[in-house]
């Protein structure tokens, strides 16, 4: 299994940090990244390789490439997405379908989280679970966020954030478990997605994977802080957190 990051967003609302990095490179922590932070989870639970979806301002990740490696110790894979600026991330993720093969922790480049996720997924494995979303549910809930419903052994019966909050059973924080069983239907079901509207989120991936009858399971991540930065309301909050993990 190896990490697997969605790095290749623009992130406007984030300018002018963002006129010249992508959103994981904006700092939160002193010189410390989004991306900074998941490499360093990634390294505490003992992966050794990590691939990187890039796109909008690439040439400022393949920059620090080198450097984050020698870090992190961890072997990087950079995958080019060619619609990073067009396209939603359902097609940001079918770009590393070939990554996928090999099971992944997915991390998506703007979640600002401790590693005690990245352990409750792995603490989740082992019945048989294909993929498995890292719930928040305990947050309370807006408009804004990527809210699930969940059935019991069924699992999730609906992802999206158009959604009464009052009815979800938690938020998506952004991170998942995919299990190499799981690449060739999942990478599939985001072809299928894009191939719709390519505005679409991959979550819209995992919805129509749990149309065709597949079970998609989640893990309850607890009482966690945690922060998914879109605006500088949500960089500031990652800026009080960040340096607590």
């Amino acid at each position: 299994m190896i990490g697997l990051v969605l790095a290749a967003g623009a992130g406007r609302r984030l300018r002018p940090y963002t006129d010249t990095l992508p959103k994981a490179l904006v700092p939160v922590d002193g010189d410390k990244t989004v991306l900074d932070l998941t490499l360093a989870n990634f390294a505490e639970i003992g992966l050794t390789e990590v691939a990187i979806v890039v796109g909008y301002r690439k040439e400022a990740v393949y920059e620090r490439k080198a450097a984050l490696e020698a870090k992190y110790g961890l072997k990087l894979t950079l995958v080019d997405n060619d619609k990073a600026e067009e396209w939603n991330n359902a097609y940001s993720l079918w770009c590393a379908r070939d990554v996928l093969a090999r099971g992944v922790i997915l991390a998506n480049g703007d979640t600002v989280h401790p590693v005690s996720v990245e352990k409750t997924l792995l603490a989740a494995r082992g019945n048989g679970q294909k993929i498995i979303l890292a719930l928040d549910t305990v947050k309370n809930l807006a408009d804004e966020e990527m809210k699930v419903i969940t059935d019991g052994d069924k699992g999730v019966r609906r992802i999206t954030k158009l959604m009464d909050p009052a009815t979800a059973t938690g938020e998506y924080i952004g991170v998942t478990l995919i299990e190499p069983e799981a690449a060739v239907e999942l990478a599939d079901a985001l072809k299928a997605t894009f191939e719709r509207d390519p505005d679409l989120y991959y979550e819209d991936g995992y919805q129509e994977l749990v149309n065709r009858g597949f079970t998609v399971d989640v893990a309850s991540i607890g009482e966690v802080t945690w922060v998914e930065i879109d605006n500088h309301d949500d960089l500031a909050k990652g800026r009080e957190i960040a340096c607590q993990y």
